[in-house]
């Protein structure tokens, strides 16, 4: 399956580790004459030094103005409450494959402001070692009825949402990702929505993939540099993936910051086929 129109990337991701970079270079009266004031950082203007800019931006979590990237074909409205989303409801069978302890720090960013936001409900939904997403009837499987690796958590008064995962598979076609949804109120059309995805370091999925039950399915196919839909992130929602310790898996803290001043950067219903299919052939360009 070729890729569509909708795969294309909305918007632009500033992270603490950009924001530092900018400012070594050019100082903050140049981060802010990039139209970036809305992450709070007019105030780091005019006599503050570069010492005390530095220090202010380190106290704040990683912002983003106006992101999106496509949901895909399999997000699935399960409203399964969980943190362990490896687990099989069904059987209770546990979705083999590296644990990966992945931590959203949510921010607010409106008026001039960066601060955590509590009460959000945070989506993630991926494929598994194999390549394939659960709850889906497609032409290379059928996996109906089953959730696993899919669910959300809520934001607590820190911003932070927990999930107890693996490190994906990938598939013909996609670089390796993790779609994620953050929603005000899910149960209104008038919340605040943003949805996106994740990518790994290159190095890290190569550890990853060359051990058991990823190396069966053999090399990946799609890498960052060829995935349009990375491509077109600049690789600014990469994850910085730790090795916990020996044989105990990984973790990434991934921050962003949700400018609810405005607009929701997607429709809610966004949806459709972007971003190909397990059972797919390479995209003609990708």
């Amino acid at each position: 399956m070729e890729l569509h129109d909708d795969d294309q990337p909305v918007g632009r991701v500033l992270t603490r580790r950009e924001i530092l970079a900018l400012l070594g270079g050019a100082g903050a009266a140049a981060v802010v004459a990039t139209g970036f004031t809305r992450l709070g950082l007019d105030q780091l203007t005019g006599t503050a030094t570069p010492q005390a800019t530095v220090e202010a931006l380190e106290a704040l979590p990683a912002c983003v103005v106006r992101p999106a990237l496509t949901e895909g074909p399999y997000f699935v409205d399960e409203m399964l409450n969980r943190s362990d989303i490896r687990i099989e409801p069904s059987d209770g069978s546990i979705q083999e494959g590296a644990p990966l302890h992945l931590i959203f720090k949510v921010s607010d960013v409106s008026q001039n402001r960066c601060a955590p936001l509590a009460g959000a409900q945070v989506d993630v939904w991926h494929c598994d070692a194999q390549g394939r997403y659960s709850e889906v009837d497609d032409p290379g499987f059928d996996t109906s009825g089953q959730t696993w690796l899919r669910g959300y958590q809520v934001t607590d008064e820190s911003g932070t949402a927990e999930f107890m995962t693996i490190y994906p598979g990938w598939y013909s076609g996609r670089t390796v990702h993790i779609h994620f949804k953050i929603r005000t109120d899910p149960e209104s059309e008038a919340g605040y929505e943003f949805t996106s995805q994740l990518f790994f370091p290159e190095d890290v999925t190569d550890l990853v993939h060359a051990q058991p039950p990823y190396a069966s399915k053999g090399y990946r196919n799609t890498l960052n540099a060829s995935d349009s839909i990375f491509r077109g992130s600049d690789g600014l929602l990469t994850l910085d993936v730790v090795e916990v310790e020996a044989d105990a898996g990984y973790e990434a803290v991934f921050g962003i910051g949700l400018d609810l001043s405005q607009p929701s950067p997607a429709e809610s219903s966004m949806g459709g086929p972007g971003g190909g299919r397990p059972s797919s052939p390479p995209p003609s360009n990708p």
